[in-house]
Parts: structure tokens; C-alpha cells; sequence
């Protein structure tokens, strides 16, 4: 049980709703605009990063988990060199979900949730089995369950060198293939080989290197977000950006982007349809995540659970129906067969509380302290931080 959930200092318009901007500023257009710059045919510079990177044949962006917008401001007291950097930046939102394997492949893909199918920490399978794309080897195979072609891909075929310097343990695993295949995967284990890995494949020559660093995310779902331990990995972010910036070779950028925010959540806002029969009635499968919960009732009772769980989230959520959840354009455009990743009833959390789901995921889930994956600008509004 959580006995002390630590101050996360979120600025007033934290908890208000975002919708992701596809096409035009999420960060599924990082990639997309980055390709633009160093002529890869076929691609939109939507962002605008032309006059920024002129000059610039490598680029090289780092994803720092869970470094909000709105937690940068937190983070910066320990890392002085983010907030340096943070000073005149811009904003990008995530997917939705906002939630790390969905941000990911939209990086990787430069493609909306909708369309790569990615839709979810955990969907249902069509055979009813859950998939967690955390944990995701090889079933399904993750070139059929996510078809877009990566802008990794798309970037060796015109002829950039194309690295990926992530943990060793990724390596070949269904999330990585889906959002990064094409690239050559160097495998880091901390953050001076992360560093070493990306500047590395910069001085080797024109082309884009992508860096991924999880630990501030841990963190904060572990411990909540400025908590002492949070604080460490924030000053560990620092570092990283130290050696990254400080060693960035001639002709050569740097772009800091995020997947998602993180806030932490009371004991008081933590509601559990493991223990309240108002919220399990005519449920018979569960998938998502506290923040976005995906429901699957039995045949003719949707209504009826929509009824209930709005009955007892009032205002602190959205309960809606699979088809106005696709329809609002959460997802962008949902291609023909990833509809029923998404759940009959999704329900999207916009205050501070959660949607356990005992018995139906791991009692551990019910133990963290920070969480994201819903519209809030907490978790949807991510930094973009560009270094010449």
C-alpha cells in the first residue's frame, strides 16, 4: 500500500485536456521532419526544423521517459544544463494513449497511434489473450501486428546511416522491431555508453542516431515524481545531456523529445473494479492501464457498464464508447483491423485517479505512485529541445 505520495509541483493547467496534434506537432512528426532536413525522399519538414538544422547532415534525438513539459520545470533544479536548454523551447504532444510502447513506434514510424496499431500498453488479442507490449517477444509477430514501415527503414533506403543505441536487453524484442527496424542497434547498458554509442555513430558520418534513456520514468512510477530517488535520475538526465552536448562533432544537432508526462496519484483516487462490484459487473476482459482502461463487456451489457463507471467516476473521467473514443480523433485515423485493439469502453482519467484492475493485472501496477497515459497536458505535452 502507498503510505506517502511525494509534492510533483505540476503548474496550474496541468490536469486540463490536450488532444495530440498529428500531422502538425506531436511527436510522431519528429522523425518525419528530421528526414525532411537531410532529404529523405518523400518526407515533410511539418515541424519546421529547416532553419534550426540548417547546415546539419547527423542528427541525433534522445527520448528521455516521462521528461514532461510540465516536468521539466521540476527537473531543471536538479539538472542546470536542462534548463538551460529548456529555455525557448516548444512543447510537442504525444499519441494517445500517452504511454511509452505507443509513443515509441509513433516515433519510430512518424504515424499516428490509428495507423501503426500500437494502441495501448496492453490490448486485447483477437483470440481474447492480452498482449503487454512492454514484455512482447515474438507473438504476435510484430511486423504483421504493426505494418508501417519505420522512418528508420525509409531513411537507410536513401542512403543515411541509421543507428539505434538503447539497452542490450531490447534488442530484438517486438516493441523494437516495431518501432525501430532498418536501424543497427547498438546495445548500451548506462549512461556513458548511451552517450558514447550516439556521439559515436555521429562522427562516423552523415545520418540519424536515436537514443533512448528509461530511468526518470522508472523512477517516478516507482517512487512518484520529485521524490528523492526521481531527483537522482533527473540530476542522471543531466549528465547524460552534459556529455551529449558537449561532445556533439561538426555539422551535427542534438533534439531532446519525451513520450509522455507523469502525475502522481493519492491513495484517496484510487478506484479498483478488483474490489468494487459497481465497476466489475458485466466485465469479462480488461485491458490498458490505470489512467486509460480498457473494458470489454459481455454481449448487451455495454451500456450498462458505461452507465456504472460513470456513475462513480461523475467528472473525474471520460467513459465513452469505442466508437466516440475513435471518433474525437484520439487515435488519428484507425486503419481496418486495429479497431478492436481499442476497448468497447474506454475510459480516460482526467483528475488524479486511477483504474486498478485487481485480478486482471499485476498487483504491482496498484503500487506505483506516478502514471500517465491519459489527455492531460501532465502526460501529453513533451519538450523539444534542440542543441546546435
Amino acid at each position: 500500500m502507498i503510505t506517502e505520495v511525494p509534492a510533483d509541483h505540476l503548474r496550474a493547467g496541468a490536469l486540463t485536456p490536450v488532444m495530440p496534434a498529428y500531422g502538425g506537432g506531436s511527436i510522431a512528426d519528429v522523425l518525419p521532419s528530421v528526414c525532411a532536413v537531410l532529404g529523405v525522399p518523400g518526407s515533410a519538414d511539418v515541424l519546421g526544423l529547416a532553419e534550426a538544422l540548417d547546415g546539419v547532415d547527423r542528427v541525433a534525438v534522445l527520448l528521455v521517459d516521462g521528461l514532461g513539459a510540465y516536468q521539466v520545470p521540476v527537473a531543471s533544479a536538479y539538472a542546470p544544463i536542462l534548463k538551460d536548454l529548456a529555455a525557448g523551447s516548444r512543447s510537442l504532444t504525444t499519441g494517445f494513449p500517452s504511454t511509452t510502447p505507443v509513443s515509441l513506434v509513433s516515433v519510430g514510424t512518424g504515424a499516428a497511434p490509428g495507423a501503426h496499431g500500437v494502441l495501448g500498453f496492453t490490448t486485447r488479442r483477437p483470440d481474447g489473450r492480452v498482449l503487454n507490449h512492454i514484455h512482447w517477444k515474438d507473438d504476435p509477430d510484430p511486423r504483421e501486428w504493426q505494418p508501417v514501415p519505420t522512418r528508420f527503414e525509409l531513411a537507410a533506403a536513401a542512403g543515411l546511416a541509421v543507428t539505434v543505441v538503447n539497452k542490450p536487453e531490447f534488442a530484438g524484442s517486438g516493441l523494437s522491431v516495431s518501432a525501430n527496424r532498418g536501424a543497427v542497434y547498438v546495445g548500451a547498458a548506462d549512461v556513458a555508453s548511451l552517450a558514447g554509442g550516439m556521439l559515436a555513430a555521429l562522427e562516423s558520418g552523415p545520418g540519424i542516431v536515436y537514443g533512448y534513456h528509461p530511468d526518470l520514468d522508472h523512477y517516478g512510477h516507482g517512487d512518484g515524481v520529485d521524490s528523492p530517488r526521481w531527483r537522482s535520475a533527473a540530476a542522471g538526465v543531466d549528465a547524460l545531456l552534459d556529455r551529449l552536448v558537449h561532445g556533439l562533432p561538426a555539422r551535427s544537432a542534438l533534439l531532446v523529445i519525451a513520450d509522455h508526462g507523469q502525475l502522481n496519484v493519492p491513495t484517496s483516487g484510487r478506484f479498483d473494479l478488483g474490489d468494487n462490484p459497481d465497476l466489475s459487473a458485466g466485465i469479462v476482459g480488461v485491458a490498458g492501464e490505470p489512467r486509460v482502461r480498457y473494458l470489454y463487456p459481455a454481449p448487451g451489457a455495454r451500456d450498462d457498464v458505461i452507465a456504472a463507471w460513470q456513475g462513480v467516476f461523475g467528472s473525474s473521467a471520460w467513459v465513452l464508447a469505442r466508437e466516440e473514443a475513435i471518433a474525437r480523433g484520439l487515435f488519428g485515423a484507425v486503419a481496418p483491423g486495429h479497431a478492436d485493439r481499442i476497448g468497447e469502453v474506454v475510459v480516460i482519467c482526467l483528475e488524479r485517479v486511477i483504474a486498478l484492475a485487481t485480478g486482471w493485472e499485476p498487483p504491482s501496477v496498484g503500487k506505483l505512485v506516478a502514471y500517465h497515459g491519459s489527455v492531460t497536458g501532465a502526460e501529453m505535452l513533451v519538450p523539444l529541445l534542440i542543441v546546435r
